[in-house]
């Protein structure tokens, strides 16, 4: 049966995610840490698909997330390459398939700053095979020496950024997908869980408040602090899953943003950056007080429009009928949880 609560966490950390981003609160990355929790439900997706179909997974799970990814590479490239500034190469081969981060100009980057989680995403995916072998036979190793990995690089100076950081730092949350699917966290008693997460999340937050970022208190400044805290946030989340929910008068909103997840995720950060040129050209100021919120329904006024025009690209990605609104006119009949859209967050 299709998992109403995994819809309705992702559908909150996609909103989320806009809304951060747009606003700038930091006190969001500690209220909701999206980003784990996002993919955590990624890999216990992909945990199912791969129990059910094999290696083929792989080939299927990218094809739902490259397809309406080149819709926004051969925006990207068109839009850079007339304002100039891009460097043309081989790596512009990347806003096609982007395994590494693709080349932008110095305005594209305001744009397009959201790639680095699809690459992060489609690498999951490329290692999911081997990190749920390793996963089922070494969990606790398997989740520990990723984290320990990160807290060297961080300390080392090499945690700022990049490929390599960024799988480090969120494989644990890939791999406690995997055991959200198997059923072994929803097993574990909370009397243990619990205050394991007190301790971790604790230590994530002191780390932070004792020595916070160039943004204040932005768990997006201190990655093993992010870490900790996100890892006790969705692991509270996903303990308490019930086996079966009802979303009301919410299911039809929820069930859209589902549906077109991955086209939200792609196009925000260009409606942000469009709707803040378009307010400096007309003198508008769309930052403090009521300003915030006017900015907020201007954006997602346009991803509106954006999901309407482009979102049925993750209808053929997924080999279903096209739809222009991405709510079906009766009740969908009952899926499998492999069978859903793509998580996309953060």
């Amino acid at each position: 049966m299709r998992n109403r609560y995994v819809d309705l966490l992702r559908a909150v950390a996609i909103i989320r995610v806009v809304t951060y981003h747009t606003l700038g609160f930091a006190w969001l990355t500690i209220a909701f840490p999206a980003m784990g929790l996002m993919f955590a439900l990624g890999g216990s997706l992909m945990a199912a698909s791969l129990d059910r179909s094999g290696v083929k997974a792989i080939g299927r799970r990218m094809r739902r997330i490259v397809i309406p990814f080149w819709v926004l590479g051969a925006f990207a490239v068109v839009l850079m390459s007339l304002w100039g500034g891009m460097q043309h190469g081989w790596r512009t081969l990347l806003w096609f398939l982007p395994l590494d981060d693709p080349p932008t100009s110095e305005r594209g980057g305001f744009w397009f700053s959201q790639i680095w989680y699809i690459r992060s995403y489609l690498w999951f995916i490329i290692a999911s095979p081997a990190l749920l072998w390793l996963f089922r036979r070494w969990p606790i190793p398997s989740l520990l020496v990723p984290f320990t990995v990160l807290v060297v690089l961080w300390e080392t100076g090499h945690g700022t950024g990049g490929t390599v950081r960024d799988f480090f730092m969120y494989v644990p949350a890939w791999m406690l997908g995997f055991a959200h699917h198997d059923g072994t966290l929803q097993r574990i008693s909370k009397k243990v869980l619990w205050p394991l997460c007190l301790v971790m999340g604790g230590i994530g937050l002191a780390m932070l408040l004792h020595e916070p970022g160039p943004r204040g208190y932005d768990m997006n400044d201190a990655p093993v602090a992010d870490t900790l805290w996100s890892t006790a946030f969705l692991l509270i989340m996903l303990n308490l899953a019930p086996a079966a929910m009802s979303l009301g008068a919410a299911q039809p909103l929820v069930e859209a943003v589902n549906r077109r997840a991955l086209t939200i995720y792609l196009w925000h950060e260009a409606a942000i950056t469009f709707v803040r040129m378009v307010g400096v050209w007309f003198g508008i100021t769309l930052v403090g007080g009521y300003h915030d919120f006017v900015q907020l329904a201007l954006v997602a006024a346009l991803v509106a429009l954006v999901v309407l025009g482009l979102g049925w690209v993750e209808d053929l990605a997924a080999r279903r009928r096209p739809q222009l609104v991405p709510v079906p006119a009766r009740a969908p009949a009952p899926s499998r949880l492999e069978e859903q859209p793509e998580p996309v967050p953060a």
